[in-house]
């Protein structure tokens, strides 16, 4: 009787140590997290402020409407960041464990490397749904009052959109810029090949203001303006216009773009709405096909990449244990970075490979997610056989 007793005490205790190594595991996996996160999200916050709010401060657009826009930015950096630190902060945390020999009293202590592994992939998968979470909330949300107030500062300050002496893309037209003072250009020259018809239209001093009018963005006031119209069936024929003052809307869509603006504007649910519409009409055009392989996309991104996480937590449990024995927080950083390099690399070429090419959405998304998984699984098989 007394020795079952005593029994009894021992399995306690042991499951007592147990708990406070599991415990111990997780502060320690969602320390290296928080850090690596940081990490990540500096990055991607100073590539918005360098790529956006610099040139838009360049542009005398006012401060406050610019904070406004990094603040509808963080959605966006948060989602992309959570899957990097993941990687990287597990990494880290894992091979710091493993160099140290604290694995060796987790492993003495009775825990199997499966035990080890759950509170691993269970905090990868409360970051993948935080993360879903931000994507698919709080991204369109952001989104929108993004796109909405980028379209309040164009219109109150138009030239934002113009460089002096440089090319710019309008839709399907190309504008070349003279010297761009306070809101007058001086040159204008513009190639728009749209409705079967090659247009080209040479202006003097043109001035750009804001429009009013719902979907046109800006306008272009020109003067001395020559318009060349060409037949692109009938090169032959053309007509030549000459006028003192035209007046050239440019629209929303021309600078804002958009199947993959209205796409991160919306939820899952939204979405999934969306194209289930666009699957019932029977088009069989190409230019159709090709704007709903675009929403796929944007369907696949919203689960892809904040469930990237669990696919990392899985691949960092098998690298840090097979590479972190000697130096094994640098050597996992190492390979952290390396990594996401490689992750981001793949995600920006699938994207690619679907806008430009077409080839179908959810390999072109899912495939850097899925070498993740496959190369992890590798790994783990590798380790048990150890």
């Amino acid at each position: 009787m007394y020795y079952e007793k005593f029994q009894v005490r021992v399995l306690k205790r042991g499951s007592l140590k147990n708990h406070i190594l599991i415990k111990y595991l997780f502060k320690d996996l969602f320390l290296y997290f928080l850090v690596s996160f940081f990490f990540f999200f500096m990055i991607f916050f100073v590539n918005q402020i360098l790529l956006t709010v610099e040139d838009l401060l360049a542009k005398s657009a006012p401060f406050k409407d610019v904070m406004r826009i990094m603040v509808y930015s963080l959605p966006f950096i948060i989602a992309q960041s959570a899957p990097f630190a993941t990687l990287v902060g597990f990494l880290m945390s894992l091979g710091g464990m493993m160099s140290s020999n604290e694995i060796l009293i987790f492993r003495a202590a009775g825990l199997s490397f499966f035990r080890i592994l759950v509170p691993v992939a269970l905090l990868g998968l409360a970051i993948s749904i935080g993360s879903f979470f931000v994507n698919d909330y709080l991204l369109p949300l952001g989104t929108i009052k993004y796109n909405k107030l980028m379209r309040e500062i164009m219109n109150s300050t138009p030239t934002i959109e113009l460089e002096s002496n440089s090319v710019k893309s309008l839709d399907k037209a190309s504008v070349v810029i003279g010297e761009v003072n306070g809101n007058t250009v001086s040159d204008l020259v513009v190639f728009d090949c749209k409705d079967d018809t090659d247009r080209l239209i040479i202006a003097g001093n043109s001035e750009l203001t804001g429009a009013k009018q719902e979907g046109v963005l800006m306008h272009f006031d020109m003067n001395d303006t020559f318009v060349l119209s060409i037949d692109a069936a009938k090169r032959q024929d053309y007509d030549v216009l000459k006028s003192s003052k035209t007046i050239m809307n440019v629209f929303d869509s021309a600078i804002l773009g958009n199947y993959s603006r209205s796409a991160r504007e919306m939820t899952t649910y939204d979405l999934t709405k969306t194209i289930q519409g666009m699957k019932k009409e029977t088009n069989d055009d190409i230019n159709y096909l090709r704007v709903l392989n675009i929403w796929i996309m944007e369907w696949h991104k919203k689960l892809a990449i904040p469930f990237g996480s669990i696919f990392f937590a899985f691949l960092a449990f098998s690298l840090a244990f097979l590479f972190g024995k000697h130096n094994g927080q640098m050597i996992c950083l190492f390979l952290g970075i390396v990594i996401c390099v490689l992750y981001w690399a793949f995600q920006i070429s699938g994207q690619l490979m679907v806008m430009r090419v077409g080839l179908k959405a959810f390999w072109c998304i899912w495939i850097p997610n899925f070498l993740v998984g496959i190369f992890g699984l590798l790994f783990m098989i590798k380790l048990l056989r150890k």
